[in-house]
């Protein structure tokens, strides 16, 4: 089977959608130039009739339909799933793997020399096409490849580049991060319904409350720390709850999250 398509994706779950949504929404590929497998057949149908991408059970139909391959599995399958592929893999294809922890030498030892191989760690952002991705570059992948790899994940947020060592951080912090600032939300619209919010209310004025603080802090490109001082007024209510989370350690204990994270990360990159 000769290359049909532009993108094949080996794993159909939320990030593999997302990535599915984001270059069909941002114009990088159309629904026919998408090829996606997915052991679920239920899943599969979803993926037809939501997007209308060609969708497969097995792997190898989507190795030899496309250039650019993206590995979105979970880093405990992903031995059996290099095994399934190796002999299809050439050093044509470019190989991009979203498996958190999973290093560019295990994948890169897979298949063949001259493979190139970019290894992204994404998070689910994405799925809202407001993502945040690193990308490291393994010893076979040219600037095309890494410029391919950029355009691919710019089509569902922002990028950066970074070497593989940082990875394990950036899994930490971007990769689980939602999860914590989903934590926090919560918090602070129970927050609100123990004040007497409705809690449709509360989590609308915490949601909004949270995006625009993002928002704003990217936009003025100041440091957090002046940011929050512009909030907090002398003797003011601001200062009176900012003196609790010190009390309550929430710096240490977010920074004390993150490490863990990094190291739970190295563990599943063996």
């Amino acid at each position: 089977m000769g290359k049909e398509k532009k993108f094949g994706l080996i794993g159909g779950g939320n990030m593999g959608e997302a990535l599915v949504k984001g270059l069909i929404q941002s114009g990088e590929a159309g629904p026919r130039e998408i090829i996606v497998s997915e052991p679920l057949a239920a899943r599969r149908d979803y993926l037809k009739n939501e997007y209308q991408v060609a969708v497969e059970a097995d792997n190898k139909a989507v190795i030899q339909a496309a250039p650019v391959i993206i590995l979105a599995v979970k880093p405990q399958v992903m031995a059996k799933v290099l095994d399934n592929i190796r002999a299809e893999v050439t050093s044509n294809h470019l190989i991009i793997s979203i498996a958190a922890g999973v290093k560019l030498e295990t994948i890169q030892s897979a298949f063949g020399p001259g493979v190139p191989v970019v290894r992204a760690m994404p998070n689910t952002p994405a799925l809202s096409l407001s993502g945040a991705t690193a990308i490291a570059p393994g010893n076979h992948a040219s600037k095309d490849d890494l410029k391919m790899a950029r355009t691919l994940f710019e089509a569902v947020g922002i990028v950066v580049e970074v070497e593989e060592k940082s990875m394990d951080a950036v899994t930490a912090l971007s990769g689980s991060g939602p999860a914590y600032v989903f934590v926090f939300m919560e918090a602070l619209t129970d927050a609100g319904v123990l004040e007497g919010l409705p809690r449709d209310q509360a989590f609308l004025l915490a949601c909004q409350t949270i995006l625009g603080s993002a928002k704003l802090a990217r936009e003025a490109g100041a440091s957090p720390a002046l940011l929050k001082d512009k909030v907090t007024s002398p003797a003011g209510t601001t200062i009176a709850g900012l003196m609790v989370l010190e009390k309550g350690g929430l710096r240490g204990l977010v920074m004390e999250a993150v490490k863990a994270a990094a190291e739970r990360s190295k563990e599943l990159g063996g």
